[in-house]
């Protein structure tokens, strides 16, 4: 690793009580238990806000365009910011950081709360939403996973992040089908209410944690040591081909990917077939389905060989499957499929993360998420727009195949490349 990278001072051992299964990490660690309870509720809020987005745009605007655009706006100040967000967390006190984007978008909420009650919700204001929400979230992810790395010691790690993404699939799983009951018994102000509240519970849990100081928070700043902090992310990835080579590769991937699964897909069930919020809801409910069994597959396991082979062959069928919804014309179709995309990218998150906590050390994890992060959406913005717009002058099935395909082969191609092939 990077010599310019300084240990942090060990956390008090942690002794997990005998028996209790995966369960004895709450009784463990009570920062754990403070972590996982808050994230976990502001994870029903993002899932939430992840299901009314493109309904309160397409019952605005019906048009690919605007949707395409607020999914640019969004990332558009996370590709700027991110390049120097990790440096700020691994020098400042990254729950300070995480509390304070929570306050900021709390705040948010409360302002599109109030412009749906009185009626004067418009894309303006989703545009406003947009860009702030983007620029929050280039500092609360890379701070949220460098904690994660800090609270997850040895001793809980397997069972923290078992624990950690079962509840993200449960709210994946649970949350668009209870949210499409939701709305259709209340209001988007109500719901945007409650996803106002999953952040106040994120505040709170925040607060109760307790963290040692670590050596970089106390050392002080110069523009020599701002360099020099800038490039050690790019030196332990440069370290690791199959971390470089991963990011580079998932700069296309994801363009095509999550231009289907943002634009296309809700465009898809709400305007082109013609269902309402509860399908639409199901068919999301889906993919949270076929993670957690992925999951719980995965977790039977402490070690699965050819991990490059496996997460590339996984996204190659993601791939298969997001072209396949393309030609799905019945409810079923689609929630298989959606249930099959789901499930084999969840095989590919849990060999990148688990990589992750293997070969990055801990005091540079922010600036190695931040630029993980970054070459992930690095090229979204554009992409958002190309699906929204060609989606409008050719169709949005003929995309959704083109896309589709682009996933499938791309991913299969990166089986030639030996560095994935090699790793384990």
């Amino acid at each position: 690793m990077s010599t310019e990278v300084q240990a942090s001072p060990s956390l008090p051992e942690q002794k997990p009580p005998e028996g209790g299964g995966i369960f004895h990490t709450f009784r463990a660690s009570r920062n754990f238990t403070a972590l996982w309870s808050g994230q976990t509720m502001s994870r029903f809020g993002d899932v939430l806000m992840q299901f009314m987005l493109p309904l309160i745009v397409y019952d605005i605007s019906s048009s690919t365009v605007a949707m395409g655009t607020i999914m640019m706006l969004l990332l558009i100040p996370q590709v700027i910011l991110l390049p120097f967000t990790g440096l700020l967390v691994d020098r400042l006190n990254r729950v300070r950081l995480m509390i304070v984007t929570d306050v900021v978008r709390l705040g948010l909420m409360a302002y599109l709360v109030a412009m749906s009650m009185v009626g004067t919700l418009s894309m303006t204001s989703l545009y406003v939403f947009a860009v702030v929400a983007g620029a929050m979230s280039a500092i609360f992810n890379p701070a949220y996973g460098a904690v994660r790395a800090q609270v997850f010691t040895p001793e809980i790690r397997n069972a923290a992040n078992s624990l950690t993404q079962s509840s993200n699939q449960l709210a994946q799983l649970v949350g668009p089908s209870l949210a499409g009951l939701l709305l259709g018994v209340t209001s988007y102000a109500f719901g945007l209410g409650v996803d106002a509240a999953t952040f106040l519970a994120s505040i709170l849990s925040l607060l109760l944690l307790r963290l040692p100081k670590r050596v970089r928070e106390k050392q002080p700043w110069s523009l020599r040591a701002f360099g020099e902090d800038l490039l050690g992310g790019y030196r332990v990835l440069r370290q690791h081909a199959w971390l470089w080579i991963t990011i580079l590769a998932f700069c296309f991937i994801n363009i095509a990917s999550s231009g289907i699964i943002a634009i296309l897909l809700p465009w898809l069930v709400k305007v082109h077939l013609g269902w309402n919020e509860l399908s639409y809801g199901l068919i999301l409910s889906a993919s949270g389905v076929g993670a957690l069994l992925s999951a719980t597959i995965w977790g039977r396991r402490n070690v699965w060989p050819k991990r490059g082979i496996l997460a590339y062959l996984a996204t190659s069928l993601c791939g298969v499957a997001l072209l396949g919804m393309a030609f799905a014309e019945q409810l079923w179709l689609l929630v298989l499929l959606n249930a099959l995309q789901g499930g084999v990218i969840m095989i590919f998150g849990l060999v990148w993360e688990g990589s992750l906590q293997e070969l990055v050390p801990e005091e540079a994890f922010g600036r190695v998420y931040s630029l993980d992060m970054f070459g992930s959406i690095a090229l979204m913005p554009i992409g958002f727009m190309l699906t929204g717009w060609l989606a409008e002058v050719y169709g949005g099935l003929q995309v959704m195949i083109v896309e589709g395909s682009m996933v499938a082969i791309g991913a299969a191609l990166m089986l030639l490349v030996p560095a994935i092939r090699r790793f384990e």
